[in-house]
Parts: structure tokens; C-alpha cells; sequence
């Protein structure tokens, strides 16, 4: 595997970092604080965490914070990604079930539409002609 036998001894003796021990004392203090008064915000978690001997900037104790969801309980909620969505806010026309219990949406169209031609006006006074083309009749799709 090609690994240094210098770097794996130096890793086995010592195979937390210094930082990653110091942000773990951080955390638990940060943590301490939350469970002690769920209602302060990463500031005051800040200010507590300090008086107990781990001092850090706020910007820290915000990653920190935010990281591990210590919010305050006077705050609002965070939303959690993954949650499924709710029903429609409007009546879909489209839908209709077909024999099988399943809901399909049917785009049908009862008329042609005309050929549209227009101008737009565009930038410093040039113009552009705008044509849209709708086809005749539409077809389910499914």
C-alpha cells in the first residue's frame, strides 16, 4: 500500500491531532452549555464555554453550533433536507386516473392556436421581429 513507516509510527503514537483534540474539549463545552440553558444562543455558549477554560472566537462556537444543530429554543427551528413534500396548494386540471388506480396528467388542446408575429422592441431603439408557432393539436403524453 505504500505507506511511509516513518508517517504510520509517528500517526500510531499520536492518532488524534492536537487541533482535532482541542475542537472536542471545544464541543463538549459548547455542549455543556446547551444542555444547562437550552435557550441561549452560540454567543452566551461562547461566553459560558470561555469561563470554563476553553476560549474561542464566536465565529468557532457559531460553526460549532450550527454543525451539530445546539440551537437556542427561543430561536426558530432549522428544516431538515429530505422531508417529503406536502400536497398541492391547488387543484391540479390535468389529472386524471386511469384503469389502473394511477394519476396521469393529460394535455389536450381543443383548438389550433394562430401564429403569432410581433414586434419586440429591443436595446438602443432596433427592432425584432418575434414569431412563436404552437403545434396544431396536441397529444396526451404519458
Amino acid at each position: 500500500m505504500k505507506f511511509s513507516r516513518q508517517s504510520y509510527y509517528r500517526w500510531l503514537s499520536t492518532p488524534i491531532s492536537e487541533a482535532d483534540l482541542v475542537a472536542a474539549y471545544r464541543a463538549n463545552a459548547l455542549f455543556d452549555a446547551h444542555r444547562d440553558d437550552p435557550e441561549f444562543g452560540y454567543r452566551y455558549l461562547t461566553d459560558e464555554a470561555n469561563t470554563a477554560g476553553y476560549p474561542m472566537a464566536p465565529r468557532t462556537a457559531w460553526r460549532m453550533c450550527s454543525d451539530n444543530a445546539w440551537f437556542s429554543s427561543f430561536g426558530k427551528g432549522r428544516g431538515k433536507n429530505g422531508k417529503r413534500p406536502g400536497p398541492p396548494v391547488h387543484d391540479d386540471l390535468c389529472a386524471v386516473t386511469d384503469s389502473d388506480g394511477r394519476t396521469r396528467h393529460e394535455f389536450s388542446a381543443t383548438a389550433q392556436k394562430p401564429v403569432v408575429a410581433d414586434r419586440h422592441h429591443g436595446a438602443r431603439n432596433s427592432w425584432i421581429l418575434v414569431v412563436v408557432a404552437t403545434p396544431s393539436f396536441s397529444t396526451c403524453f404519458q
